[in-house]
């Protein structure tokens, strides 16, 4: 059950940089200097091109689109005319890093429809048994698990990275126990692939909450102004893909 630190540590990092970008950027847009301005641009793709092949590969997997109709360049091929002719509404360059999600969240769900049955998981996830719940996961390893799908990948082998643990679920006192029991029970693989299978499964903006708030690191807040939503109803989403999450634990493996 322990932090990837020097995961989290990287991500400041990147975040950082891409904040620092921004002064640069405006500065050779204003000069109309576009080729350095790409090329900087370039710098600070990588985060965007993990989340975008991220949220394509779950589409593909779920049937929305063919492998071949859509590939990560045709969306941060989009993003750089986006960034260029739209750069000027971010307000400071702090602003700029949530800015960049906000914009690929815009593009992705101008493509991806989320259909209705996203939603039939989550409405019976307390009915479904271990053995569902392993046929569940068993069909998710098969059709491509955690691996990309798309045919640009990046040398950087944290790309797919998503260290899943106990603690992104388990956080409440009261939940400490069932949480030792599980981290006891199952090696941090089976832990992660069964978070995994579950967010595979929740309606698209539980998980994209979940993975916002898990994997990039960002508080409710930064991800309500990302998704252009409330707090509220950002903490809610984000507190029922944890309670899926815990009560599929609790059904596949403490429940004779």
């Amino acid at each position: 059950m322990q932090a990837n630190v020097s995961y989290y540590q990287s991500k400041k990092e990147v975040r950082l940089f891409v904040t620092n970008t921004f002064p640069n950027l405006i500065h050779l847009k204003k000069e109309g200097d576009q080729d350095s301005f790409n090329k900087l641009v370039l710098k600070i793709l990588p985060l965007i091109r993990k989340y975008v092949n991220g949220q394509l590969n779950t589409a593909i997997k779920k049937g929305h689109f063919s492998k071949d109709k859509y590939n990560a360049n045709d969306f941060i091929n989009q993003l750089f005319i986006e960034i260029y002719d739209n750069i000027e509404e971010v307000k400071t360059k702090n602003d700029f890093y949530l800015w960049l999600f906000k914009k690929t969240n815009e593009l992705l769900d101008d493509r991806i429809v989320e259909e209705e049955f996203d939603n039939l998981f989550f409405k019976n996830i307390d009915d479904y048994s271990k053995p569902e719940l392993d046929e569940m996961e068993e069909k998710f390893s098969t059709d491509g698990g955690g691996d990309l799908l798309m045919i640009e990948e990046l040398d950087d082998k944290s790309y797919n990275h998503n260290d899943y643990t106990l603690n992104h679920v388990f956080i409440e006192d009261d939940q400490i126990a069932l949480a030792e029991k599980i981290d006891k029970q199952l090696s941090a693989e089976q832990i992660q692939n069964h978070i995994a299978m579950v967010l595979h499964n929740l309606p698209f903006a539980m998980r994209n909450v979940f993975e916002l708030y898990t994997n990039e690191l960002l508080d409710l807040e930064e991800i309500a102004k990302i998704r252009n939503t409330t707090v509220e109803e950002v903490d809610q989403l984000l507190n029922n893909a944890k309670k899926a999450i815990q009560v599929s634990f609790f059904n596949r493996y403490f429940v004779n």
